[in-house]
């Protein structure tokens, strides 16, 4: 049985009351922990229970999508609503809202049984003096929890800056009302939890529920991704941004982790990329390819599909049985252009279609409807039902293969310049993105092109990370570590005015009005997808305005070019992205002092 459907079966002890706040947990005795971690399936229902927050909203439709936009690649507006999600992305949330609210709590009630559970098992008999069998599924187990734990911490450090770092179990007596932590140090002591526990973990291939479940591969690029959060830029309370000047320590980790993960269980990238995606809407889980992990969604949970994805217009009286669903973030056409007109990733990640409720495909209605296209609801098979919505099941990547190749890139590069196993990781990533008969100039041209110096490598990494990871909702944490947010969202916006202007003085070579048909076999075709045509060559193709959509005859340009970023650009910092967002007022008042908003100009 996989984990995805052990998931909907989980009620456990361990668990609180959901009206507790994680300041004032439950407390466990000794005798409670000694029983649960007795053997190993009770101690992976311990474990189980830190998964079953991912199907809690804090992640679903949250932490996975909604709160990780505007980026220069995906993006929503939040001007046009006081609403909590608008909040989030107009950078301008409130200490009581309520999205904030669910993600700090949840991450809280996560870190708390994570650390029961590693509580648990390392005082456990059978770890210690169990079979061999035992004690490295217990060691999986350990594994597991810390890497969990590890995550929640490097989304709250992103989200809140400095919190509270608690590592103990909860028992009887202890002072839970702590002070923050500054996030480099909780970064540094989640990477050294890490780095002391994935030699004693199993690979997907090794373990029961394969890349439903974290796994070593999964732990050893969490190690990475964290030393690159550690060693990257952050935004200080003076609205500043800064890295630390141990920066370089942190990036070797990231190389030689990734490293090790390429020497030790290095596979091939599967040839069809569709299809990496397209697998998790089949609810097909392979190991050793290109997903690392993915969130084990039950049926009937995840927003995969729902809020994020092609757009299927669903209703009871719709002619197609998959329901509705959109999508919250949709992808600039700057983001859309800024592809090679060869790279196969680019109809796979940038949606131009929808489903109607006649369960026909027709073109998206203009250019800032471009969605994530590597999910649909009209891919799940059986169909869910006419009246269905949230809850397709669809499970969610949180470390692809391809990311481990480009952080070793990176990191090498920052480390050593543009190598030859830099450039060899890059060219991996882009040979799956083209055809071998144009490998010639896509791949071996342009990574030599790309080589000539240290600072236009990291430029092709920025640019090749937004190319293989769009719509995956990972863009704002590396802009924020980068430290050139605010600079690739200004870019964003004058490459949409520049669009705008162009088609309008008809100036522009790319397509002011998109031709699409549907061909003999039912097939969706856009006749240009990046370059102006004058006309089409026959009467089938529809016409549907394009880059002409951007302009406005009374603001010059669509209000949301103008206004989406806005605070991105010019927030309480100007050229300084205000991404850290207040402490929920709920848990600065359960914590008796010792929490507050001071900083950041809250």
């Amino acid at each position: 049985m996989k984990i995805k459907y052990l998931l909907t079966l989980i009620v456990i002890a361990l668990t609180t009351s959901c009206e507790k706040d994680f300041l004032e947990p439950d407390s466990l005795s000794n005798f409670d922990l000694d029983y649960i971690y007795s053997n190993v399936d009770d101690a992976r229902s311990g474990v189980n229970a830190i998964y079953s927050y991912f199907n809690q909203d804090a992640f679903r439709s949250r932490l996975s999508n909604n709160m990780t936009g505007n980026t220069d690649i995906e993006h929503q507006s939040g001007w046009a609503s006081n609403g909590d999600r608008y909040q989030i992305w107009d950078l301008n949330a409130l200490d009581s809202n309520r999205d904030l609210n669910i993600v700090w709590t949840y991450a809280y009630r996560s870190i708390r049984d994570a650390n029961i559970a590693i509580k648990g098992i390392e005082n456990s008999e059978v770890l210690n003096n169990g079979s061999e069998a035992e004690i490295n599924t217990m060691n999986q187990l350990l594994g597991e929890a810390y890497t969990l734990r590890a995550y929640w911490y490097s989304m709250l450090a992103y989200h809140f800056g400095d919190v509270p770092y608690v590592t103990e179990a909860p028992v009887a007596g202890a002072d839970f009302n702590l002070p923050k932590t500054d996030r480099n140090e909780i970064l540094s002591g989640e990477i050294q939890a890490l780095i002391d526990i994935e030699e004693k973990m199993k690979w997907a291939d090794e373990t029961s529920h394969g890349i439903e479940q974290v796994n070593r591969e999964y732990t050893l690029g969490m190690i990475a991704r964290l030393a690159l959060q550690r060693g990257g830029y952050y935004l200080k309370p003076d609205l500043t941004m800064a890295r630390n000047s141990d920066y370089l320590n942190y990036y070797q980790i990231a190389r030689d982790y990734t490293q090790k993960l390429i020497t030790l269980k290095d596979r091939i990238l599967p040839a069809d990329f569709r299809q990496v995606f397209l697998n998790q809407c089949k609810f097909i889980s392979p190991v050793n390819e290109d997903v690392l992990f993915e969130v084990p969604f039950p049926i009937g949970g995840g927003d995969v599909g729902w809020n994020i994805g092609i757009r299927v217009e669903g209703s009871a009286q719709a002619s197609h049985d998959y329901g509705s669903g959109g999508n919250y973030m949709a992808m600039p056409v700057t983001y859309y252009l800024s592809f090679d007109s060869n790279d196969k990733r680019r109809e796979v990640t940038c949606g131009l279609y929808k489903i109607t409720e006649e369960f026909e495909t027709e073109f998206v209605n203009g250019p800032m409807n471009i969605s994530q296209g590597k999910w649909s609801r009209h891919f799940l098979d059986p169909a869910p039902g006419k009246s269905s919505a949230k809850g397709t099941g669809i499970n969610w990547p949180m470390m692809r293969y391809p990311d481990i190749l480009l952080m070793f890139a990176e990191a090498e590069n920052e480390l050593n310049g543009p190598t030859a196993q830099a450039q060899e990781a890059l060219k991996r990533v882009r040979q799956r993105a083209f055809d071998p008969a144009d490998w010639a100039e896509g791949v071996d041209g342009y990574v030599a092109q790309v080589s000539t110096s240290k600072e236009a490598f990291f430029d092709a990494i920025v640019d090749e990370r937004a190319w293989e990871f769009g719509g995956e909702m990972i863009r704002k944490y590396e802009l924020i570590r980068w430290g050139i947010y605010s600079e690739k969202v200004q870019e964003t916006v004058e490459g949409l005015k520049q669009l705008a202007d162009e088609a309008f003085n008809g100036t522009t070579e790319y397509p002011d009005y998109m031709y699409w048909k549907l061909d003999e076999s039912g097939e969706f075709q856009v006749l240009n997808p990046d370059f102006k045509v004058v006309a089409p060559p026959d009467d089938t193709w529809n016409r549907t305005s394009f880059l002409l959509d951007l302009h406005d005859d009374v603001t010059t340009y669509d209000e949301w070019i103008t206004r989406d970023w806005e605070n991105y650009i010019n927030g309480p910092s100007a050229g300084v992205v205000r991404y850290v967002f207040p402490i929920p007022n709920v848990a600065i008042e359960a914590s008796q002092g010792t929490l507050d908003n001071s900083g950041y100009g809250f």
